[in-house]
């Protein structure tokens, strides 16, 4: 029996040394681990939010260039009968959108949902002004009639989109 208390004298001491040293090394190393994810969190973000930043960018050019307000000054050619104008206004329309396809990576599917929709939108008011022309219009036909079913339509899409855009773009500060 006494080598039995003599045992459990060394033991208990050395278990709570043991267990010291235990808590010491978790502690130490919870934070060695938690130091080196936040330099991993700072560098990635170093490398993430310029290419958001980029891609926000190239989305607000998108909807800026498919704007009717600008593209139709832009492509517009008295020269070139309705139907041909119609052609290049969606062609120009669907390079420009492919163009930034990739750009949805970077951002919420809410604001990719709303670009969409705005390319929708204009695609769909040159499309129905379209229907309108005869073979006697031409191009200035064509964009007037763009320009007042923009008008009619009584929203912005354009402008909704971008403010959402921005909106999105500020929120990465």
């Amino acid at each position: 029996m006494d080598y039995v208390t003599e045992f459990l004298k060394l033991l208990v001491p050395a278990a709570l040394v043991m267990y010291a040293m235990y808590l010491v090394t978790r502690n130490f190393l919870q934070k060695q681990f938690d130091h080196r994810l936040l330099d991993l969190k700072v560098k990635n973000n170093e490398t993430v939010l310029p290419i958001r930043l980029q891609a926000y960018e190239r989305i607000a050019l998108l909807l800026e260039r498919i704007s009717p307000n600008n593209m139709l000054l832009r492509l517009s050619d008295p020269s070139i009968s309705a139907y041909d104008f119609q052609q290049l206004l969606l062609k120009e329309i669907r390079e420009e959108f492919n163009h930034n396809l990739s750009q949805q990576v970077y951002m919420s599917d809410l604001a990719w949902t709303k670009v969409r929709a705005t390319v929708n939108d204009i695609v769909t008011a040159v499309q129905e002004s379209a229907q309108k022309m005869d073979e006697k219009k031409n191009a200035i036909d064509l964009a007037e009639a763009i320009f007042d079913y923009m008008i009619k339509l009584d929203r912005d899409p354009v402008g909704e989109a971008l403010k959402l855009v921005k909106e999105e773009t500020r929120q990465l500060f």
